[in-house]
């Protein structure tokens, strides 16, 4: 795999507003976000068909597409920002311009439903993309310090980003000790899930591999990942690191079921890869920005993730 990483962004550059998935609830949430990046110095270019909506789509795939296209023709934009994630990313992926997107690397950031589209990104045109805060989502409100620290810095300076640690410095645990270096890759599980059997999810042999997810039952965690043995992802790994599944419980009382982390331990305890959790990215506040495609170590024997290289040139 041909890893592409794109240029850092400086202060004065324009970052452009894209909304692939669904439209927030609160329009003005964009105009927030927009504020905020602007008080920071940087000039920004919001997609022209940003605020459509059509059911939970954030307008025609066409016009999600047209903007997405847009903003990676013009010269002028230097990183391209998700207003939120949603629904709908993966209806774009067989519409997308590949090689629009190699020959114009630039930074890309989302997470959630993003990730199909960051998933493709890696595979069709090998472009590190970042996991990381969204306009209408994590910059309309009050934001969170520990988020804006590593996001920024992580796509601003060309520096080894080194080691990831939590908010607070709480513990990441240890499922299987052990130490694996390869690339990070992964994001939401039913994102992941959704994309097996079809031309845009890479390969994993090798690969440190992340995944998080939010508002899903146990028993549906347990489908997802055991669709991930079958299809024999989780086979060759060089480590797993699993960070926050929010509110991933059974809420009906009444229901038999097995608790999240008893299904995480049946399929991660006692394996032969490293495998860590309580990694603080996903769906929350302080958020850890991962850049996907970059090299990662994974030391499960003394608990740290390290990325030891730089993000953007």
């Amino acid at each position: 795999m041909r890893i592409i990483k794109p240029k850092r962004l400086r202060k004065g550059d324009i970052i452009g507003i894209i909304s692939p998935a669904s439209s927030p609830d609160d329009l003005s949430k964009i105009n927030r976000g927009v504020e905020y990046l602007e008080k920071l110095g940087y000039r920004v270019e919001v997609g022209k068909n940003v605020g459509q909506e059509i059911g939970y789509l954030a307008g025609e795939d066409a016009q999600r597409v047209d903007d997405l296209h847009s903003m990676f023709k013009n010269k002028h934009i230097k990183a391209i920002f998700s207003v939120r994630g949603g629904y709908g990313s993966a209806r774009l992926l067989d519409k997308i311009n590949y090689t629009l997107i190699r020959e114009n690397p630039k930074i890309f950031v989302g997470y959630s439903d993003i990730n199909a589209l960051q998933l493709a990104f890696i595979k069709k045109a090998g472009l590190v993309t970042f996991a990381g805060p969204m306009v209408a989502v994590d910059f309309h409100d009050e934001v969170s310090p520990f988020t804006e620290e590593i996001f920024w810095r992580i796509i601003t300076s060309n520096k080894k980003i080194g080691k990831l640690s939590n908010p607070n410095s709480e513990k990441i645990y240890t499922l299987t000790k052990g130490r694996g270096t390869g690339r990070i890759l992964g994001g939401n599980l039913s994102i992941l899930t959704s994309l097996i059997g079809t031309s845009y999810l890479p390969k994993f042999d090798g690969m440190i591999l992340l995944l998080e997810e939010i508002n899903e039952a146990p028993y549906r965690v347990d489908r997802m990942l055991n669709q991930l043995r079958l299809a024999k992802i989780l086979k060759n790994l060089e480590g797993i690191i699993l960070g926050r599944f929010v509110d991933c419980y059974e809420t009906d009382p009444t229901k038999k079921t097995l608790t999240l982390n008893e299904v995480i331990f049946e399929y991660f305890q006692n394996g032969n890869i490293p495998v860590v959790y309580n990694f603080k990215h996903g769906h929350i506040k302080d958020n850890i920005t991962i850049p996907f495609g970059v090299k990662c170590i994974l030391n499960a024997s003394r608990n740290f993730i390290e990325i030891p290289e730089n993000a953007v040139l």
